[in-house]
């Protein structure tokens, strides 16, 4: 039997995993693969929320022809990993509001330099000297930087928006 002609749905140890996603999809069940331009919105609005929860350096890199994994990098340094924790729950909110979901969030209480990956779009966090250490600008310095405009929430006076924000 020619594999390219039929898929290998006979073996049960297929047939679970099979069902549960694509061939080239994410492993969680439910997660949408975003096209290009789904992603770089997705990407830039990432940004936008860790900008708004007091992340600071956020650059989004287009790394979709020199990554076989992921199409943008977001990069961030937060003051604290409690702060950072915070900031990338707040990206479930923002990746269901694009159309897509988490597939696997650091859960590390004291880490250092936590990540996010939604497949189309990988956000890291790291504490600033961790961040400068790994350099991860540095190893995809071919990818474009993407410009990140400040979000509606940071231009309406911040997360509270009230008349008397700074």
């Amino acid at each position: 039997m020619n594999m390219q002609d039929e898929p290998n749905m006979n073996s049960s140890e297929n047939s679970s995993e099979e069902s549960s996603h694509r061939a080239g999809a994410t492993m969680s069940s439910g997660a949408k693969i975003l096209d290009t331009e789904e992603a770089r919105s997705f990407a830039i609005r990432a940004a936008q929320s860790l900008t708004d929860d007091k992340c600071s350096d956020v650059v989004v890199i287009d790394v979709a022809g020199y990554s076989p994994v992921t199409g943008f990098i977001v990069i961030g340094s937060g003051s604290s990993a409690r702060q950072m924790r915070s900031a990338l729950e707040s990206l479930e909110e923002v990746a269901q509001e694009c159309g897509t979901s988490t597939f696997q969030i650091s859960k590390d209480n004291d880490a250092l330099w936590l990540l996010a990956d939604f497949v189309d779009v990988v956000v890291h966090l790291f504490e600033p000297n961790a961040r400068s250490h790994y350099d991860l600008e540095g190893l995809w310095m071919e990818g474009e930087r993407l410009e990140v405009p400040p979000s509606s929430r940071s231009q309406s006076g911040g997360a509270f928006g009230g008349e008397g924000s700074v």
